[in-house]
């Protein structure tokens, strides 16, 4: 049996996502987000989220990355984020170009989280030559992070709490949000506005959506002439009832979380067997979807021989990405770490 653990991107659309399409598709609508669904959607993220949002859907989480920086950070302006974020290092300097310049000052931590001392420090020793320097405007953190790892409630309200008191606003990419809070057990008000979280890109296509996410903005003074910025950038989508449908679908019955609570217990099972293996080694904590491993190249090929996809990291030779989804299967895991005892047996 073939399996492909690449990445949550190249999973199929969820069946109660394609449905809800399929309903939208049939007669007119009004546009540019004038519509019912549209509405029902921001019903929807005020009941899930325990107030009312100002809600942007997007087709990309790029675009919600960029437009909560250009919307808290002017060009003389500096974010926050760590190292590794896909703020960072994935989204082609789009967050510094619709904010017309802004700064990203990257900061260092295990696992792709940025420890609390290490943001005060940088919070401590920043700015401080005046107009010569980039102004710290906005701490970026990623939940879940690009390595897979969690931060925790009390991590989260510490670090808004440095930024805030810094009198810095806090974005969160929550391009894997649902694995997050799947883990954590929390609600999302808990892990976002009520711990400190000004703005939030709410991810949905790595989680079952064809092409939908949006951004969530607190509080309203936040928001100020962001529908314009949406405009202005190209994303301020003319049939947004078909990105609403799929919102709607992905947030009705909790259905987002039970999509990613999947994703979470194959990674959970995954990363136990491979763990069980000789000559691998986890090196984060397995905490949502993706798993980091360090496997010798005869065991990589002999599994690729055998059918499995799975990304090489780039530039950390012999360590691997492998991704389970909303709609990995069990029997896929298990067939994964059975050909994976096989080559290592031959």
């Amino acid at each position: 049996m073939a399996a492909n653990f690449r990445s949550d991107n190249e999973t199929p659309v969820a069946p109660e996502i394609l449905e809800a399409l399929a309903r939208a598709n049939s007669g007119t609508a009004h546009s540019y987000g004038d519509d019912a669904l549209t509405a029902r959607v921001q019903r929807r993220f005020a009941e899930v989220f325990e107030t009312e949002p100002a809600v942007y859907a997007l087709v990309s989480g790029t675009a919600a990355n960029a437009l909560a920086v250009a919307q808290t950070t002017p060009p003389y302006g500096a974010v926050i984020c760590h190292e590794d974020s896909h703020l960072h290092t994935d989204e082609c300097g789009a967050p510094e170009f619709y904010s017309g310049g802004a700064k990203l000052l990257t900061l260092a931590g295990a696992g792709a989280k940025i420890p609390a001392q290490t943001l005060k420090s940088q919070l401590e020793n920043t700015g401080h030559p005046g107009d010569h320097a980039s102004k710290p405007m906005l701490l970026s953190l990623t939940q879940a992070t690009e390595f897979g790892t969690v931060y925790a409630l009390d991590e989260v309200r510490e670090l808004c709490d440095l930024a805030h008191a810094a009198g810095l606003k806090v974005h969160m990419d929550g391009a894997r949000f649902a694995n997050a809070v799947a883990t954590l057990g929390c609600t999302p008000a808990e892990i976002t506005w009520r711990a400190g979280v000004d703005l939030l890109s709410f991810g949905a296509t790595k989680n079952g959506a064809m092409m939908a996410e949006a951004l969530l903005v607190f509080d309203s003074a936040d928001a100020l002439e962001l529908g314009r910025r949406r405009k202005q950038s190209g994303h301020l989508i003319s049939k947004m009832r078909y990105v609403s449908a799929q919102l709607d679908a992905y947030l009705e019955a909790d259905l987002w979380l039970k999509l990613a609570a999947n994703a979470n217990l194959q990674a959970s099972r995954l990363s136990a067997g491979i763990a069980a293996l000789d000559g691998t080694e986890l090196l984060y904590p397995v905490q949502s979807n993706e798993i980091f491993v360090r496997l010798e190249d005869s065991l990589a090929a002999g599994l690729r021989a055998a059918g499995f996809e799975f990304h090489g990291w780039p530039g950390r030779p012999g360590v691997y990405r492998l991704v389970t989804a909303h709609c990995t299967r069990a029997d896929e895991v298990d067939a994964f770490i059975a050909a994976a005892a096989a080559v290592q047996q031959r």
